[in-house]
């Protein structure tokens, strides 16, 4: 069998990150806390270890089935970690990588600290106490959300913007409002919200280009 090309490569890719994205949502609308980290499998050797026997299955998350198993297994303490493609690689991880974040807890410092590692992983947060989804790469906060339905065309740029870091697809949705306050941009979508503090320079160019055509 022929390796996959990358246009399949992306296309599972944005499929795992959409169920991870879906089940933090799940897991935050029932008021519990989680960690999923998607890396490389070779790349987060040896910067994690586990307390739990593991166990090895050649499913995909993407597969029947598993994201309920990925669900149960993020609530528990630790990380999961599994791969771009959706190969579970460990449960129950401590992150030996982390990031002190003053006021958050140990979650906020490892989904900082793999992310800031490893420049390629992404690191989806839920919060137990504010029920906030927040979404780590490259050592930050890229986006948080709340546990409430997005538009599935809107989720689908969010999805890009995180596997492709293509900000032109996320600002193209046709976003409602955008709103700048202290420490975060505020991007309001269909009832929920994003804060997206990549994007906002993009997106109020864009806005205010419009905007210039439109006196035009």
């Amino acid at each position: 069998m022929s390796p996959p090309d990358h246009d399949e490569t992306q296309g599972q890719e944005e499929k795992v990150m959409s169920a991870v994205l879906n089940i933090a949502k799940s897991i935050s609308r029932r008021g519990e806390g989680g960690l999923i980290i998607i890396a490389d499998r070779d790349e987060v050797e040896g910067l994690y270890e586990t307390h739990y026997p593991q166990i090895t299955s050649r499913s995909l998350l993407t597969e029947q089935g598993m994201n309920v198993v990925v669900e149960k297994l993020a609530t528990i303490d630790g990380a999961v970690i599994i791969t771009p493609v959706g190969e579970l690689i460990a449960f129950g991880a401590r992150v030996l990588k982390s990031t002190t974040i003053p006021g958050f807890g140990t979650r906020h410092a490892a989904a900082a600290g793999i992310t800031e590692s490893l420049p390629n992983a992404t690191a989806i947060l839920i919060s137990e106490e504010s029920s906030l989804i927040k979404i780590f790469q490259k050592g930050n906060i890229v986006i948080e959300m709340d546990a409430a339905e997005i538009n599935p065309n809107v989720m689908e740029k969010v999805v890009s913007f995180l596997t492709r870091n293509d900000m032109a697809l996320l600002v193209a949705t046709g976003l409602s409002l955008a709103v700048q306050v202290p420490y975060y941009d505020i991007i309001l979508v269909g009832g929920s919200y994003l804060i997206v503090k990549a994007i906002f320079e993009v997106t109020s160019s864009v806005l205010m280009g419009k905007a210039d055509k439109e006196k035009a």
